[in-house]
């Protein structure tokens, strides 16, 4: 697969709760009935329209740039149901933007009940490098429709990069175990793709602005094509209500990444900060 690892995606990658891409793609899947009755509806109350969480970046010792994500009301129901929209945008910072200049931009209308996607959104310009992604999921045909004027099978709730990173925070992890993977089945890049993640424990750490009380993850990664292995990618979500992201720190190919949590809005629950 010709995967564009870029600066935002590089940063969704991780903070989508630890998900990373595995061995390989996905089985087709198999046919499903395809009518309005058979959409997914979960009991969520990890997050709303007005949560705004932001992250500094950092590439080896340079603060290269800054993360937003952010969700809103849609101004109009999609197939009948309610729908929220996910923002993610990327910028360089400082130094690094004076020699690699970054702006890029992630949407994601997803359904409020279901917490699958409609509509994905994906501008990227980073360095000279721009490219567009504009994916339309049928999810009651169990298609997804590119703007190549592609069609793909995909199984049902499928999961547009933006939209897992709600979704996965849906997921109840009260009875996980140390070793557990849990599995998100993703369109992303033109392919079904199963993102993983192994459950490590819980950990208490320690941040620019604070302690938190977190539980820490591990994606289940493809060796050697971006990442070294399992143990150069881990992630700690907030032991709370709201299981949002609070670092995330990454061993390359090519040096090392951190993200860090420096602001949040809006959030549902008291956070676990000590």
């Amino acid at each position: 697969m010709a995967r564009t690892t870029t600066f935002l995606l590089a940063g969704l990658s991780i903070l989508t709760m630890g998900f990373a891409q595995s061995d390989r793609p996905a089985d087709p899947p198999a046919p499903t009935p395809s009518d309005a009755a058979s959409l997914r509806t979960l009991q969520h109350n990890a997050f709303r329209p007005g949560e705004k969480l932001t992250y500094v970046v950092h590439y080896g010792w340079i603060n290269a740039g800054e993360a937003v994500v952010e969700l809103k009301e849609s101004p109009r129901d999609i197939n009948g149901r309610k729908a929220w929209h996910a923002v993610g945008t990327g910028r360089s910072l400082g130094a690094f933007n004076t020699f690699y200049k970054v702006d890029d931009r992630y949407e994601s209308y997803f359904d409020a009940q279901g917490v699958f996607p409609w509509v994905f959104k994906r501008n990227v310009s980073e360095g000279g490098f721009e490219f567009t992604q504009d994916y339309v999921y049928h999810q009651t045909k169990r298609v997804v429709t590119t703007q190549k004027k592609e069609t793909h099978k995909v199984p049902a709730s499928v999961q547009d990069m933006l939209s897992a990173f709600y979704y996965a925070r849906t997921i109840d992890f009260s009875k996980a175990k140390e070793g557990d993977v849990f599995t998100i089945e993703t369109f992303l890049d033109d392919e079904l793709w199963p993102l993983q993640m192994r459950y490590m424990g819980k950990e208490t750490i320690k941040l620019r602005n604070g302690k938190y009380r977190c539980l820490k993850f591990q994606p289940v990664v493809q060796e050697g094509r971006i990442f070294k292995g399992n143990d150069d990618l881990n992630v700690w979500i907030t032991d709370d209500g709201n299981r949002i992201p609070v670092l995330a720190q990454a061993k390359v190919l090519v040096g090392s990444i951190k993200m860090e949590l420096s602001a949040y809005q809006g959030l549902v629950h008291p956070i676990a900060k000590l």
